[in-house]
């Protein structure tokens, strides 16, 4: 694998690490089975790559995409909380809807960025290089959001947030208005994966209306590969684990796509996944299974 290939591995590797950072909130904090990141994620890159091609300053649109994104979440969370709709179908029906409105957004499937100025272009030190200032500026961003999650949910609203997800019902008892709790951490959510959306579109130069399917498995992937590598209950390692998980799982793909002695090619991006997947969910019950067989053997 080239060293561009590596670089450009661990860029995608850092980005999708905020959608593996949204997933988390969702998936394991909240216990909310969210599929709304595949619209959400596409929406980011919608609103951001619609706005910068209008003229607008890229930090700005890049703001007005995670607003976008925390938005649908919100209105997810209120389909559940309020209408009661279950929690996947409601879920379902945002990422659905989401489709006809990031078409609506764009006007038309795609929108190039390509000599629009953007984050990245605009942050690039003087005689910087390109492909590796990138990543270097991803990396700040997702460290100060790793930071900034594990400060919010060691507060007394974080710790709610969390108390709803473990037992709502005892959540209810102490006082916690968890409804509430659950818009707070579905806008939480998918405004990261937006942010990842936003960022995806000015790295890759252009937004496209198909970008956004399969980021749930990518999503879930990362968080579970990081977990099987960095095992812990506690949060700032849990945080620090789906990053991880997220670059490798990158990085995997990166290898297993440009080994030419495997044969695999682009469009077994998703076989590649699938198998990824299989194999970190597999690791977690050989390593229970050893330790029980050990432990019996004693």
């Amino acid at each position: 694998m080239s060293i561009y290939s590596m670089w450009g591995a661990l860029e995608l590797g850092l980005i999708f690490a905020l959608v593996a950072l949204g997933v988390f909130i969702s998936f394991r904090i909240l216990r909310f089975p969210d599929l709304t990141v595949d619209g959400s994620f596409p929406l980011g890159g919608a609103v951001a790559a619609t706005l910068i091609s209008m003229g607008w300053n890229p930090f700005s649109a890049t703001i007005a995409a995670i607003l976008s994104g925390a938005l649908a979440g919100m209105i997810t969370g209120w389909l559940n909380v309020r209408l009661k709709i279950m929690d996947l179908l409601a879920s379902i029906l945002m990422m659905i809807a989401l489709y006809s409105i990031n078409l609506r957004i764009m006007g038309r499937p795609n929108v190039p960025l390509i000599m629009e100025p953007t984050v990245f272009t605009a942050l690039l030190p003087e005689g910087g290089v390109d492909y590796i200032a990138r990543p270097v500026m991803l990396l700040i961003l997702v460290v100060m959001a790793k930071v900034l999650l594990d400060w919010f949910f060691s507060t007394q609203t974080g710790l709610a947030l969390r108390a709803t997800g473990s037992n709502a019902r005892m959540a209810r008892a102490q006082g916690v208005a968890t409804g509430g709790a659950i818009l707070l951490g579905m806008a939480i959510s998918n405004g990261l994966v937006a942010l990842a959306g936003a960022l995806f579109a000015q790295s890759q130069g252009g937004a496209d209306i198909s970008m956004g399917i399969g980021t749930i498995v990518i999503g879930l992937a990362a968080v579970i590969v990081g977990e099987s590598i960095l095992p812990s209950r506690k949060l700032v390692w849990a945080t620090l684990a789906v990053i991880l998980g997220a670059i490798l799982y990158r990085f995997f793909i990166a290898m297993a796509l440009n080994v030419d002695a495997i044969g695999l090619k682009a469009q077994d991006l998703n076989l590649v996944t699938a198998v990824l997947v299989t194999v970190a969910l597999v690791i977690p019950l050989l390593k229970k299974k050893r330790a029980s067989t050990s432990q019996g053997g004693k």
